[in-house]
């Protein structure tokens, strides 16, 4: 892909309008997990260093177009000074008189968040006016917050047509994961897709069996695909009704020459409880009141040793019931192992999506991981072969 980033860039008295994603998770006003913000600090870092005044653009939560005080990102001014070690300024609104005298008050080198952008209705409407009144205040744009670039809002794609426009630190480390991953991969490349539904990942397993040499479908999910082929899988989660999609997905795969890997053995319980008594069977020994809540050590050892024969791999989604022990042991060793190939500098392993990234952070490996990506629906989006209107603002 061909898209500016910093390096391009003139930046030295400039106005640096930079889109971030700095959506954190809050409780009586404090944040509580602040791994959005560390996100976007080698960004800030270079345009201080570069001598640009830093405008921060950013959402919070869902105010749909009013003002809501409870949403506000003023709380957040703070705790990323903090982590700055610099002060951090803050406008009580993004656009008109109260964004413009705040600009206009910048030294070379300063940070300033302005107030949400959602609270004008304009910019989920990617509004021409609305981005016209956001770039007013910037010379040129930076966009670093890939978990929204699947928007077209005002301040994720229509400021982009209007300004200079280049990719920030964290946005060029994700696009540059994503194209290892997908776009000009390293063969064999393995596929790992969990969770619970094959309904919430069609388009994803549709363009995955045409990019992967392996696919493993674990999770709920697996149990369509098992189901489908005739094997009775008790009282597990399963959407019968997708029978014929998922063996059309499995002849897709055939014609494209992509081998899936479903589980050959499962980890069943009657209950989904810490600690409760468990069972592996084999596929033709499920009971008919067990429920199938993890990958069983045969279909552990087989997905390893598939790993050990891959250069890339590529993962959304845990193999079983991950929060809930003992159903947690494939998620848990697959990552383990996923791990220590990619440390030892063997795969290029990139992960993405919530309960993935929490599967890892949990197994305490998601730094040996090649790139972890906190996005969620960009990453699922990029991964079903979407443009993300956020991204293509930058590359055209």
């Amino acid at each position: 892909m061909a898209f500016k980033t910093l390096d391009d860039a003139d930046l030295a008295g400039k106005r640096a309008l930079v889109r971030v994603d700095i959506n954190v998770p809050m409780a009586e006003g404090k944040v509580t997990d602040d791994t959005r913000l560390r996100a976007i600090l080698p960004t800030i870092a270079k345009l201080r260093t570069g001598g640009a005044k830093v405008i921060l653009l950013a959402h919070f939560d869902r105010p749909k177009g009013k003002v809501v005080p409870e949403m506000s990102l003023k709380p957040l001014a703070q705790p990323l000074a903090d982590l700055l070690d610099a002060p951090v300024a803050f406008a009580a609104d993004c656009i008109g008189e109260a964004a413009k005298a705040a600009v206009d008050s910048l030294k070379d080198g300063d940070v300033l968040l302005l107030e949400n952008v959602r609270f004008h209705p304009g910019e989920e409407k990617n509004d021409p006016d609305f981005a016209k009144a956001l770039a007013a205040n910037g010379d040129l744009y930076v966009n670093d917050a890939f978990s929204a670039a699947h928007r077209a809002h005002a301040s994720t794609e229509g400021l982009a047509r209007l300004l200079p426009a280049y990719a920030g630190e964290q946005m060029r480390r994700e696009l540059d994961a994503l194209e290892a991953a997908l776009g000009a991969p390293k063969r064999p490349v393995l596929g790992i897709v969990g969770g619970s539904k094959v309904s919430t990942k069609l388009d994803l397993l549709n363009n995955l069996v045409t990019k992967l040499d392996r696919l493993s479908i674990g999770g709920g999910m697996a149990n369509t695909f098992l189901a489908a082929q005739g094997i009775d899988v008790g009282a597990s989660l399963c959407e019968h009704d997708l029978a014929d999609t998922a063996r059309e997905i499995m002849e897709s795969a055939r014609k494209a020459g992509c081998e899936l890997l479903l589980p050959i053995d499962v980890v069943t319980a009657e209950d989904v409880k810490p600690g409760v008594s468990s069972n592996v069977r084999e596929l033709s020994g499920i009971q008919a009141g067990d429920r199938i809540l993890d990958a069983g050590p045969k279909t552990l050892a087989k997905l390893i040793a598939a790993m050990d024969a891959s250069a890339t791999l590529i993962w959304n989604g845990p193999l079983g019931v991950f929060e809930v022990p003992p159903f947690d042991v494939a998620t848990m060793a697959a990552a383990q192992h996923a791990a220590d190939l990619a440390k030892a500098g063997k795969l290029v392993a990139v992960a993405g999506g919530g309960d993935t990234v929490a599967a890892l952070n949990a197994a305490g490996r998601a730094d040996d991981f090649t790139f972890v990506s906190t996005a969620g629906g960009a990453f699922l989006e990029w991964m079903e072969g979407k443009e993300l209107p956020g991204v293509a603002a930058l590359t055209n």
